[in-house]
Formats: structure tokens, sequence, C-alpha cells
């Protein structure tokens, strides 16, 4: 089965590095008219090289995300045909009992995670229903599906929240031509964050993880941009409002 996305108009968030990054380079393959951003800059234009439209935005600012959607239709002179809501991630918030995680780190990382989802789709959604067509995928968690033995408490719910805005979304959007799904990856080796966590894990907890997935190995970020790239296209027509765990078997 060959995935292709020629003459779709594709917008994927933060994408300079990790999952953002591989998910983009896949789309660009596959012959998307790719748009892409990040909060840093760093790492975009190599993503401009290999002939992306790149921009440095701050998803949180809710004007500046505006803008920049508006500049997308407007260019392409048609609504955007598929959106990648994969910029979130943990901002830096650290694992720590529930009575010592201070309002900043919570409000951080639910600003940076279920608000920018809300917020992007909520720019192009509109002209997809005009267009009768789109396809919405966002980027959760197993922590949004379970409990997490991390104690990163504030990523937890905002994955959990994440699960929630993509059911409800898809109930809603379904009638208008708009899939909107989840994908929910294990542990994977995707930047340079998660393998310094990795790193971290004594041999032994490294052989454990790896007994405990039914693969017998960690993920890479193909794995997830292969079922991205699955859910973001025709052949997907009739999955919606699904949330799908990549990892390798947990």
């Amino acid at each position: 089965m060959e995935i292709r996305f020629d003459n779709k108009t594709v917008v994927v968030t933060g994408a300079r590095d990790g999952l953002g990054r591989c998910i983009s380079e896949r789309f660009i393959e596959s012959g998307a008219n790719l748009y892409c951003c990040d909060i840093n800059s760093d790492g975009l234009e190599t993503l401009a090289e290999k002939g992306a439209h790149v921009r440095t935005v701050d998803l949180t600012d809710d004007k500046a995300l505006r803008a920049w959607i508006a500049e997308i239709e407007r260019e392409t002179g048609r609504a955007i045909d598929i959106l990648v809501n994969n910029a979130g991630g943990f901002a830096h918030a650290v694992p720590r009992p529930i009575d010592e995680v201070t309002d900043s780190e919570w409000d951080t990382v639910m600003a940076r995670n279920p608000r920018i989802a809300f917020g992007v789709s909520r720019a192009v959604v509109p002209g997809m229903k005009r267009a009768g067509y789109g396809r919405i995928v966002n980027m959760s968690s197993g922590a949004g599906i379970a409990a997490s033995r991390t104690k990163l408490h504030p990523y937890t719910a905002a994955k959990h929240a994440v699960v929630g805005l993509t059911r409800q979304m898809a109930m809603e959007l379904g009638p208008f031509g708009i899939t909107v799904n989840s994908v929910a990856p294990g542990f994977v080796l995707s930047n340079a964050f998660t393998k310094a966590d990795w790193e971290r894990y004594s041999p032994e907890a490294q052989k454990a993880h790896v007994e405990n997935t039914s693969m017998r190995r960690i993920g890479h970020p193909d794995d997830i941009a292969s079922m991205t790239l699955f859910l973001a296209s025709d052949h997907a027509s009739w999955v919606t409002g699904q949330i799908i765990s990549v990892d390798g078997g947990r």
C-alpha cells in the first residue's frame, strides 16, 4: 500500500526535532505541500532545504497562531487538508508527588499540550468544513491512556485531555468529512531528552523495559510517523475518534 500526499496541504506543529521532524520528513517524501512550525528555529532550516515551508511560531500566542494559519490558506488558495498536532511535550516539568507540583508547572504543560492542539484545530477547522474534507491527527501518549509511573502529573493530565479533545472533535466533525484521531506513542528514542532519559536507566532497567515489550525493542520515530501518515491518508477515511497505541505491545 503506497501512501501519497500529492496536492495536499499539510501542517505539522512542533517540527524541528524528534517525532515532529521525522513526521515532516516523511510527508515531504510522500509529495505533500508541507507547512511546519516550531517555537525554536533550530533545525527548521534543514526542513526548508528539503522543501518545507517553515515558520517560527509561539503557538501559545493565539494571534500569532491564527495569523500563520490564515497566511497558509491565502498562499495556497485553499483549506488545509491535514493537521498534525505534534507540538507539546513535558515543558520542563519534572517527576514529583502531586502535593509538590507547582501552579506554573501545571499551567505550562497544559498550555503546551491540549491548549495548543485546541487552538490550532480551532483555526483550521472552518476551512476544512467549507472544503468538506480534513484529517486531524493529535499526538497523545501512553500517559494519555493510563496512569504513568513517572509521577509527571501535569503531563499525564494534559495527554488525557488531548485524548478527550480527539474523541469530542471526531464526533462533531465527522458529518463534515473530517476525521480526528490520535497516536499514543510508547517510549521512543526521538530526541536528546528521551535519549538522555534512556541512558539514565541502568543496564538492568533497560533490559527489563525491552523484555516487557512484546516486540522486544524500543520505539523509533519512524514507527510513530508511519501510523501518523496512515491516519492522515485516504486509506483511513472510515477511521475516526480512535486512540492508536504505537508502543511495541505493552
